[in-house]
C-alpha cells in the first residue's frame, strides 16, 4: 500500500486510530474524532446572517468525559510526522490541554507541555501512551499530587436524558474550578461573559464536589429574585428534594443544598440577621453569583455573610469584576482561575455579535439654550443656562426629545421587525414611563390589538414586572418593547433580545456590559443570531475603551450601607445617584467625611441628601436628527476609527499583496464565497463595504476598486459586456436561455447565488423544468458546472 496516495481520512482509519486503540483507549468513551468545539462565529450580510468555519481538532481523548488529557493532530502522508504540532498546540492552548501528538500515519511526535521544557519526542506506531499515562502527565499539569485530590478532580460529571455536555469553556472552567479546589484553594473568581452560561458552570462545579463529598453543603448566593428562580427552576432542579431556598428568613438545617437572596439573610440589625441561624462552619461551599455587586464592597453588609462563613470555600462568579483602590473582588477571591471574555464568545459563535446605529440629535450635540422668557409646563420661567445631554431627562425634560427617540426606533422597527424583542433603557422611572407613553401613541395600531405592546418594566411598577417573565420568554409575543431604568440591567436571560436601545448616561464600564449582555444570547430556533444597539447618548464610545473586554475594570463603590438595594446610576466628584431596586425610587447623596491635606478623601463615605432633586418639564422646542450612522468594528471588537474602505484597504493587502494575488485566488477558487468568507475572517465587512461603494458593484470589483484603486464595473456593465461578446452561440436553444437567465440573475443578486444548485430551484429557472430536466439540457451534471465556470471566466476576462 502506498500511504502517500491514501487521504487524511484514511491514513485516521488505517493508522492512527488502530495505533491509539491499542495502546489501551476506549473508542466509545475515551476517543472522539473530528471534534468541533466552536460554533463559527456569526457573520452579519445585511439582514442576513452566516456561519464562519468551526475550530475542529482531528482528535481528543479524555481520561473520563469531559476531563481532555491529549489532542492529535493527523495529517496525510505526503506531510512530515512533525507537520500538525503547531496547530495541535494552538488547540491545547485553548482547550487547556497538556499533551499534543502529530501523525501522519508513519509515527507520532509528542509535545508534552507538563514539562518544564516543552519536550518534542518522537515515537513509533506501537509507542502510543496509555491512558494511565497520560492520566500522570495531566495531574502534573494542573499540580493534582495527593490521592485524595485526584479523587476530587476525577470525579463525574452530571449527566442526563437531555445529552447536554458543556462547551469547552465552561469544561475549562468547571476543571479548573474544581483541581483548584482539590488542591486546597479556598477563594475561587471565575469570570464569563454574559450570556455564557454561568449558572451552569456553577451547577456542574456544585454537583462534583457535592458527589465527591468534598463539599457537603453548599449555600448559592444571588442579590435577585429573578436569579434564584431561574437557578432553581432551571439547572438546579436536578438536586430535586436535596435543595431549598431561604424565604422570609426562616431556617430549616436539614437539607444540603441552599439557595439565598442575600436580603433573605441579612436585617438591619443583628436580630434580623438570619444567616446567624446557622453556624459559622455549617456551610463547606459558598458560591456568590453576580459576585461585582453587592458583595464587592468590603464594609457592606453583605459581606458581613461571606466573613461570618469564612471557613468555607468561597467562589465568586461574575461578568464584570471590580477593582478599585477600595473595592476589589480579585483582592477577596483572588485571580480569577479562567476568564472567557465577551470577544471570546462571539469569535468562538456562542454569542451573538452587534450592529451599532448612533443617532445624533441636534440639542444633544449642539446644547439648548432657552429663549428669554421660555417657561415650562408649569409656567415657571427656565433658568437660562446651556442644558446638554447629561441634563436631558435627569434636570430637564423636552417633550419633543421623548418623541424623536420613540420615532426614531418605531421607524427603525417598522424596517426591521415590528415584533423584535426591544429593550429601551432610560436615565430613571418617569423617563421609562414617558417612554412608554410616546412608543404606544406611535405604535397605536399593535397597542390596539394588545396592550401589552409596549410595558414598562420599573421596579415600581408591579403590573410591568408580572410582564417580566412573558418579555423573556420566546413562546410569548407580548411585551414586544419593555421600556426600563434599572431593574433589568442584570439578571434577565433574555435569550430572544434584538434590539437594544440606549438613552440614558452611561459612565459605569460594569452597567455598560451588563445591559449589552441582555443581548448576547443567542437563539437560533426563533431566529436570533445577533442583535442591534441603537444609541442616542454616544454610550457606545465605552467599546474603544481598553477596559472593555480587557483587563479587570476600576470603578468607583457605593459606600452606603443601609440601603442594600443600591445601584449605582451616576457618580461624580462630590455626588452619586443611585436607584433603589426594590422601590424604583432615584436617590441622590453627596460625600461627607475628613479629608487628606491634597482634598482627597479618607473614606469614600455618602450621606443620602433628604430634598428629591425636580425636574424641569418643557415643551415647544425643536429637535431634529443630525445624523443617523452604523458603527463599525474590527476584528478585534474595537470601533474602527478610519474611514471604512481605508480600513478595508489595509486588511486586503494583508491577504493579497498584489492584484496579481488578487487575481490568481479568485480565478482558482471553484466558489466565491469561500473568499467571502475568508474576508469576513480577517474583518473585512463586505456587505458594509458594499454600502459605502456601490451596491450595484460585484464583491470582484470591490475589491480591485478599493485595494487596488481599479475602476469598478457595476454587475449589469459586467452581464451587458458578456452578451456583446455573443458568447452563448456554441450552447443549444435551451441551455443558451439558462445561461442567459443565470446571467441575469447574477445583474440582480451577485456570483455567489449562481454558483449555488439551489438556483436551478427558482424562479425564472423553474420554467425551464425541475433541476435535473435543466442539467440534461446540458448532457450531465459536470458538463452544466463546466458552464457556469466558463461563464464566470466570461463575467471577469480582463478588460471585461
Amino acid at each position: 500500500m502506498d500511504k502517500k496516495t491514501l487521504s487524511e481520512r484514511d491514513i485516521c482509519t488505517k493508522f492512527i486510530t488502530p495505533a491509539i486503540e491499542k495502546a489501551g483507549w476506549d473508542k466509545q468513551t475515551q476517543l472522539l474524532e473530528e471534534v468541533s468545539f466552536t460554533d463559527g462565529r456569526i457573520y452579519v450580510r445585511g439582514k442576513l446572517t452566516a456561519r464562519g468555519k468551526r475550530k475542529r481538532a482531528d482528535y481528543i481523548l479524555y481520561f473520563k468525559p469531559n476531563i481532555p488529557v491529549a489532542i492529535v493532530e493527523a495529517k496525510d502522508n505526503k506531510h512530515s510526522v512533525r507537520a500538525g504540532v503547531q496547530q495541535g498546540l494552538e488547540y491545547a492552548r485553548i482547550l487547556d490541554i497538556p499533551c499534543v501528538f502529530s501523525s501522519n500515519g508513519d509515527g507520532f511526535v509528542f509535545h508534552d507541555r507538563s514539562s518544564k521544557e516543552d519536550i518534542e519526542t518522537e515515537l513509533s506506531l506501537d509507542e502510543f501512551p496509555s491512558p494511565t499515562e497520560l492520566w500522570a502527565k495531566y495531574k502534573q499539569y494542573k499540580g493534582i499530587e495527593t490521592e485524595e485530590a485526584e479523587k476530587v478532580a476525577s470525579q463525574d460529571y452530571f449527566f442526563d436524558s437531555s445529552g447536554r455536555s458543556p462547551r469547552y469553556y465552561q469544561q475549562i472552567a468547571i476543571n479548573r474550578t474544581v483541581e483548584a479546589i482539590a488542591k486546597g484553594q479556598d477563594r475561587i473568581l471565575l469570570v464569563m461573559a454574559t450570556g455564557t452560561g454561568k449558572t451552569y458552570t456553577a451547577f456542574q462545579i456544585i454537583h462534583r464536589l457535592w458527589k465527591s463529598r468534598a463539599k457537603k453543603r453548599i449555600l448559592f448566593l444571588a442579590d435577585r429574585n429573578a436569579l434564584i428562580d431561574q437557578t432553581r427552576r432551571g439547572d438546579f432542579k436536578h438536586f430535586k428534594d436535596k435543595m431549598t431556598v431561604v424565604k422570609n428568613r426562616k431556617i430549616d438545617k436539614s437539607y444540603e443544598v441552599y439557595l439565598a437572596l442575600y436580603q433573605g439573610l441579612t436585617g438591619y440589625n443583628d436580630d434580623a440577621d438570619a444567616y446567624k441561624q446557622f453556624s459559622p462552619d455549617f456551610f463547606d461551599l459558598i458560591v456568590i453569583d453576580e459576585c461585582h455587586r453587592g458583595s464587592a464592597k468590603e464594609e457592606s453588609a453583605w459581606r458581613e455573610i461571606l466573613r461570618y462563613f469564612y471557613k468555607a470555600t468561597h467562589i465568586g462568579l461574575t461578568a464584570t469584576p471590580k477593582e478599585t483602590d477600595k473595592v476589589s473582588n480579585i483582592e477577596y477571591f483572588g485571580d480569577p482561575v479562567y476568564t472567557y471574555s465577551l470577544k471570546q464568545g462571539i469569535d468562538d459563535g456562542f454569542l451573538a455579535p452587534y450592529r451599532v446605529i448612533r443617532v445624533n440629535l441636534n440639542i444633544d450635540t449642539e446644547g439648548w439654550r432657552p429663549e428669554q422668557g421660555k417657561t415650562d409646563k408649569e409656567g415657571r420661567e427656565v433658568e437660562d443656562r446651556i442644558y446638554n445631554r447629561k441634563d436631558f431627562d435627569r434636570n430637564l425634560v423636552i417633550d419633543e426629545r421623548t418623541r424623536k427617540v420613540a420615532e426614531k426606533l418605531s421607524e427603525f422597527l417598522k424596517g426591521y421587525d415590528r415584533f423584535a424583542k426591544t429593550i429601551v433603557f432610560c436615565s430613571d422611572i418617569d423617563h421609562a414611563e414617558r417612554m412608554r407613553q410616546a412608543l404606544a401613541n406611535l405604535n397605536a395600531d399593535h397597542v390596539a390589538q394588545n396592550h401589552k405592546y409596549v410595558m414598562q418594566i420599573t421596579g415600581d411598577n408591579d403590573e410591568g414586572k408580572r410582564e417580566l417573565d412573558n418579555f423573556i420568554n420566546p413562546e410569548e409575543t407580548y411585551p414586544v418593547i419593555a421600556t426600563t431604568s434599572e431593574l433589568m440591567t442584570t439578571g434577565v436571560d433574555a435569550q430572544t433580545c434584538r434590539v437594544i436601545v440606549l438613552d440614558v448616561e452611561i459612565k459605569s464600564m460594569t452597567k455598560f456590559k451588563q445591559i449589552v449582555g441582555r443581548g448576547t444570547r443567542i437563539n437560533e430556533e426563533f431566529g436570533k443570531q445577533y442583535f442591534t444597539i441603537l444609541d442616542f447618548r454616544n454610550v457606545t464610545n465605552l467599546f474603544a475603551d481598553p477596559e472593555f473586554d480587557g483587563d479587570p475594570i476600576r470603578v468607583k463603590p457605593v459606600e452606603e450601607k443601609t440601603d442594600l438595594s443600591l445601584v449605582v446610576q451616576e457618580e461624580e466628584d462630590d455626588k452619586l445617584v443611585a436607584i433603589d431596586e426594590e422601590t424604583g425610587e432615584e436617590i441622590e447623596f453627596k460625600k461627607v467625611g475628613l479629608r487628606y491635606p491634597d482634598g482627597t478623601n479618607v473614606k469614600g463615605n455618602w450621606a443620602r441628601v433628604s430634598e428629591p432633586r425636580e425636574k424641569v418639564y418643557v415643551n415647544g422646542v425643536d429637535v431634529s436628527v443630525l445624523l443617523s450612522r452604523e458603527m463599525y468594528f474590527d476584528k478585534d471588537g474595537k470601533p474602527i476609527t478610519t474611514s471604512l474602505k481605508d480600513h478595508t484597504k489595509e486588511l486586503i493587502k494583508g491577504q493579497y499583496h498584489s492584484l496579481d494575488d488578487f487575481l490568481n485566488r479568485w480565478n482558482s477558487t471553484d466558489k466565491k464565497e469561500v473568499i467571502i468568507k475568508e474576508l469576513e475572517e480577517e474583518g473585512i465587512l463586505v456587505e458594509a463595504l458594499r454600502d459605502a461603494v456601490n451596491h450595484e458593484v460585484d464583491l470582484f470589483d470591490l475589491i480591485c476598486h478599493v485595494a487596488f484603486e481599479q475602476p469598478p464595473l457595476t454587475r449589469k456593465e459586467r452581464a451587458n459586456n458578456v452578451k456583446k461578446r455573443d458568447y452563448f452561440t456554441k450552447y443549444g436553444e435551451q441551455a443558451r436561455k439558462v445561461l442567459e437567465t443565470l446571467l441575469e440573475k447574477y445583474a440582480d443578486e451577485g456570483i455567489t447565488n449562481i454558483e449555488s444548485m439551489d438556483i436551478l430551484k427558482v424562479n425564472p429557472l423553474t420554467q425551464y423544468g425541475s433541476p435535473l430536466e435543466i442539467i440534461q439540457k446540458f448532457g450531465s451534471k459536470g458538463k452544466y458546472l463546466a458552464a457556469v465556470k466558463e461563464l464566470e471566466q466570461e463575467l471577469y476576462k480582463p478588460g471585461a
